[in-house]
């Protein structure tokens, strides 16, 4: 058999967790184009919405560990990388084109470089940006310094990427014990960050308690960005190889709440005891978003109601993450350039980006992102026999 070539088959999905993967992705919509009108991170509105890429990386954990554990002696390290490209880079492509199109719409005092940047320059960096390859600090075309200046959030794809190849390379060898080793000494990474203990001496002089942070290639968001992405991402591949679930009685919904509660949960603690919104978000992390995953891993859909909306759920989760962001540097844009709007233009400004952006996102899931990918898996792994996939 050749298992650079074999296509191995989906196994079955786990329904609520691309259900939960959905209602997380929404409330970072929401989260975004209500940061516009915030007082900064202390004042957010959906305060912690910011940990829902924590949540998503748990979720990522689990899933690679469901999927691919038990199938290396059928596959290849190259040919897991290709099935991760499938699954991933078309989006990434779309997302960062949108980006693109969208740049100069987002011209503004809060993005000066914009009216700097000339068209070619633009379409070099969206070239780039397209190989996942983080942006230098010093090729930002936007002025905030994030790895992907047409796409903010691809920033934790390009971890999520990282991931994959120490999965690959190095953490599938592990066993349970040696895996949760790691996890533990990750967890120190993760307390290191929401309690600004500050072990590596590379942060700045505030205090945030708080995990905000890894768009961009300076060292302190460098080690925000490993400390997010390890602890989660292979706390979630722990539980898939311990599988000690909790069974729900309507699950998804209970794990729904639980993750609009988690994200929408004013900042705790003022500027004098940020120790407090340390505290909260160390738990959340290390605690209740792998016991989301346990419960919504756990639970199953009995009803053809909420089996419909994990489906719809899950399919606009992954693109909806992907492609809202340049509408939200638009948005910013907008407000920016006009102070005089009333508060009506507001909310219906918003409300159309919204509306918008899921349109979007399940029109790309359609027309874009299931043609290509069934194109890439044609191109890449030629038919096999039923009896070696």
């Amino acid at each position: 058999m050749d298992k650079n070539n074999t296509y191995l088959a989906s196994k079955p999905r786990y329904e609520i967790l691309d259900g939960l993967r959905g209602v997380a992705a929404l409330m970072v919509v929401a989260f975004h184009l209500f940061e516009t009108y915030s007082g900064g991170y202390l004042y957010q509105i959906i305060n912690h919405g910011y940990l829902a890429v924590d949540f998503f990386f748990v979720l990522s954990g689990f899933v690679i560990g469901y999927a691919y554990d038990d199938r290396w002696d059928r596959m290849s390290t190259w040919n897991f990388f290709k099935r991760r490209l499938v699954r991933l880079h078309p989006m990434v492509i779309f997302g960062s084109l949108v980006g693109l199109l969208l740049f100069y719409a987002g011209s503004s005092e809060l993005f000066p470089k914009i009216g700097q940047t000339p068209w070619w320059m633009a379409i070099l960096v969206f070239l780039w940006c397209c190989t996942m390859i983080p942006l230098g600090r010093s090729l930002d075309i936007r002025g905030w310094e994030e790895t992907n200046p047409l796409d903010g959030p691809v920033w934790s794809l390009q971890w999520e990427y990282l991931a994959n190849i120490l999965y690959a390379l190095v953490f599938r060898h592990f066993n349970k014990l040696w895996l949760g080793i790691c996890v533990a000494l990750f967890a120190v990474l993760t307390v290191n960050i929401t309690m600004s203990l500050n072990l590596f001496g590379v942060a700045g002089p505030e205090k945030m308690y708080c995990v905000i942070g890894g768009w961009s290639t300076a060292p302190d968001q460098l080690v925000i960005g490993s400390a997010r992405l390890l602890y989660p991402f292979f706390a979630g591949l722990l539980i898939s190889r311990i599988h000690r679930l909790i069974t729900v009685r309507g699950g998804f919904w209970w794990c729904s709440l639980m993750i609009v509660v988690l994200l929408a949960m004013p900042r705790i603690g003022d500027t004098t005891a940020g120790w407090q919104n340390g505290l909260y978000e160390t738990a959340t992390i290390l605690l209740l978003f792998p016991l989301v995953v346990i419960m919504g891993a756990g639970s199953r859909v009995t009803d053809k109601r909420t089996a419909a909306v994990c489906n719809f759920f899950g399919e606009i989760s992954y693109p909806i993450y992907i492609t809202h962001y340049p509408f939200v540097y638009m948005q910013m844009a907008w407000v920016k350039n006009h102070p005089e709007a009333s508060t009506g233009m507001h909310v219906m400004y918003n409300v159309g980006i919204y509306l918008l952006v899921l349109f979007l996102a399940y029109a790309a899931y359609k027309l874009y992102d299931l043609p290509v990918r069934a194109w890439l898996r044609k191109m890449w792994f030629p038919a096999t026999p039923a009896t070696q996939i």
